[in-house]
């Protein structure tokens, strides 16, 4: 099945018309690669690619932070804070059209379809423009009035409003490299994906002390850094798409009209999937909200180092994707279960590699950060209990990913805003009321638990129908079990 929709793809590029020989060649000789070979070797080069790139950007979001800091005004530093959430809402949408376009163009570069994968890309980069161009006005418009509703004031209202302003106009280019960057990645190519990021993380690192401390820009400085970061990726994930996989389809209206209702029935549920974990994370912080300053720091140093120290987890389900789509794309619902069946075997093992080492180094985390006493414990807390519980959130992570690329990205949605509600609310109420502060650690870990073997269950059973679905004459007997 899989060799004769390669075939098919072969004869509709050959016959499509295009007008350059070379380009045919380029276009032909990329092949759906995750049809063949070691899922695990896939999943491992995926996530590895992708996890240089992000933690690029985790790190130096913090040393952007860092930096304000150095300015000795915590108003500063709190207009950063301000600004990251507002901008957020451009993030999600970023995300929810990189996992559309990756999602789409694997099934069709499964399928042997690569002129139809370059036709999502650019119907997905337009209807972006269309998207991203509105909301980028929204915010330099009113910047300050959505400052007001988030509690901004002064210095910090100030300084952010400043930041957003220089920052809004170019989230255009951030959205193209994000869309250009699933597009990559749809068709296996880890590291050229994995460049994009880079190479707005570096370009960043590079030039906010420039900006920042040697222009004496200070906040404007660190926007107008991130600005040019974000041309710089957009540049660094456009050239692959030239050079190797045979650009752009021209643009069609008719063919935009036809792709617009599969493009928003997974762009929806992805941008407010990605929205539901923030709102876990303001649900938690009420919480320990009304306790000591040493405990707000230590909930603060945890969410730093969660990033970084699980990096890979969060990098799976991005990697997953593509290798579940090209193999839905023909039909090798087989690959599928070995797929997500590794990558838990995957998400295991990164965390009981990461458990010892946050226990051994707990200590020296807590005296670089100055934690002391209930903070301390905290940290202490952190390190021996809830670590190994975010094998859990990889379980979900990978049924997210699942969903997404099996025409079920609604299910991933609601999984996300449940494991954020139900399974957040409840355990954080009731261990606050028997635990007490521990109990408000370890409550949302115990609600993971849950969410986590739901996500691996609807997993499950979400292969299986599909395969009924497709009909595949390959398949067994569909019969639910465990992969």
């Amino acid at each position: 099945m899989a060799k004769r929709y390669r075939a098919i793809g072969s004869l509709q590029i050959a016959s499509s018309g295009q007008n350059s020989g070379n380009r045919i060649k380029t276009i032909a000789t990329q092949p759906a690669i995750f049809l063949t070979g070691s899922p695990m070797r896939h999943i491992t080069v995926m996530t590895l690619t992708a996890s240089v790139g992000l933690l690029t950007m985790f790190i130096v979001d913090f040393v952007d932070l860092l930096y304000i800091a150095q300015l000795d005004d915590s108003a500063l530093t709190a207009a950063m804070g301000f600004a990251a959430t507002i901008l957020f809402f451009g993030t999600a949408f970023n995300i929810g059209l990189m996992i559309a376009t990756s999602a789409l163009a694997s099934r069709r570069i499964g399928r042997g379809e690569a002129g139809y994968a370059r036709r999502y890309l650019t119907n997905i980069l337009v209807l972006s423009m269309m998207l991203i161009i509105p909301l980028a006005t929204i915010f330099f418009v009113f910047a300050p009035q959505i400052l007001d509703l988030a509690g901004a004031s002064g210095t910090a209202k100030d300084a952010a409003i400043g930041y957003i302003r220089i920052v809004s106009p170019f989230m255009p280019f951030s959205v193209a490299a994000m869309v250009c960057s699933g597009f990559l990645r749809a068709h296996g190519a880890a590291a050229r994906a994995m460049n994009v990021t880079l190479s707005m993380g570096i370009t960043n690192a590079v030039l906010d002390p420039i900006f920042i401390f040697g222009l004496d820009l200070g906040v404007n400085g660190a926007a107008m850094a991130t600005s040019c970061a974000a041309m710089v990726s957009a540049v660094v994930a456009i050239f692959p798409i030239f050079k190797q996989y045979g650009g752009f389809e021209k643009f069609r209206s008719d063919w935009f009209n036809e792709d617009i209702k599969p493009i928003f029935a997974i762009l929806l549920p992805a941008i407010l999937t990605n929205v539901a974990t923030p709102v876990g994370g303001f649900i938690s912080y009420r919480y320990i909200a009304g306790y000591s300053d040493e405990v707000v720091a230590a909930f603060a140093v945890m969410g730093r180092i969660v990033p970084v120290a699980f990096c890979l987890l969060f990098s799976l389900s991005g990697a997953i994707g593509p290798i579940i789509g090209q193999n839905f794309g023909a039909l090798q619902f087989d690959r599928i279960r070995l797929t997500i069946k590794q990558a838990m075997g995957f998400a295991l093992g990164y965390t009981l590699l990461i458990w010892p080492v946050l226990y051994l180094f707990n200590d020296p985390i807590s005296d670089l950060f100055n934690l002391e006493a209930q903070g301390r414990h905290l940290f202490w807390l952190f390190a021996v209990v809830l670590t190994p519980l975010f094998f859990f959130n990889g379980m979900l992570f990978i049924a997210n990913a699942a969903c997404n690329n099996l025409e079920r990205p609604r299910w991933s949605m609601m999984m996300n805003w449940a494991r954020n509600t139900i399974g957040l609310i409840p355990f954080l109420w009731l261990g606050d009321k028997l635990y007490g502060l521990d109990g408000v650690v370890i409550g949302p870990g115990i609600g993971g638990i849950l969410f986590g073997i739901i996500g691996y269950v609807v997993a499950r059973n979400l292969v299986t129908r599909q395969e009924v679905e497709h009909h595949d004459p390959n398949a067994e007997k569909p019969v639910i079990t465990p992969f």
